[in-house]
């Protein structure tokens, strides 16, 4: 599998020096606030080892996401499978970032690599995005990335809570008509 770059960012496969700064990430409440609870660093661990096994047999999957500058790990941008849950197919797009690396243009850069990725190499007719209703950052990181809201898609994640985990929507992409 080969790394992902942009002028900023690599976006590339997990390494044992990731766990740590991954584990602070799904420690932090304001990270997790539109994913539920944060994460134990087992739990943690666990997700980098599911991550690595979706990319060995599908060849993609989560990647971790590195400043080139610094070398720093800030969080993790990819493709996946959506839940057998959600009331559709597809392949979705998401990204998590650690705190510090929030309002730099991060996630929109990671994820339109992954978007490239995704049409170009893997060939894929849509890619989707789906996120809490209230996550009105994501929302707009998925405008900026030229995705459309699919209100028929909302949903409700009868896994979440009562609250506001549980409205979902969709936003949608189709693959650019190649010229």
């Amino acid at each position: 599998m080969t790394d992902l770059h942009t002028d900023r960012l690599l976006i590339r496969r997990w390494r044992e020096s990731d766990l740590e700064p991954w584990a602070a990430m799904n420690a932090d409440p304001e990270v997790r606030q539109h994913l539920g609870e944060p994460l134990s660093r087992e739990r943690s661990d666990e997700s980098v080892a599911r991550f690595e096994a979706d990319f060995d047999r599908r060849g993609y999957g989560w990647w971790a996401v590195e400043v080139r500058e610094t070398g720093e790990f800030i969080g993790f941008a990819g493709l996946d499978e959506v839940d057998e849950e959600v009331p559709f197919t597809g392949v979705e797009i998401g990204w998590r970032l650690a705190r510090s690396a929030w309002g730099h243009g991060y996630a929109t850069e990671a994820a339109g690599a992954v978007l490239a990725f995704g049409f170009d190499t893997l060939g894929l007719p849509e890619i989707l995005a789906v996120t809490t209703a209230t996550n009105l950052r994501s929302q707009a990181v998925m405008t900026r990335l030229g995705m459309t809201r699919d209100p028929a898609g909302d949903f409700d994640d009868l896994d979440a809570p009562e609250g506001p985990l549980r409205p979902n929507v969709v936003f949608r992409l189709a693959r650019p008509a190649t010229s």
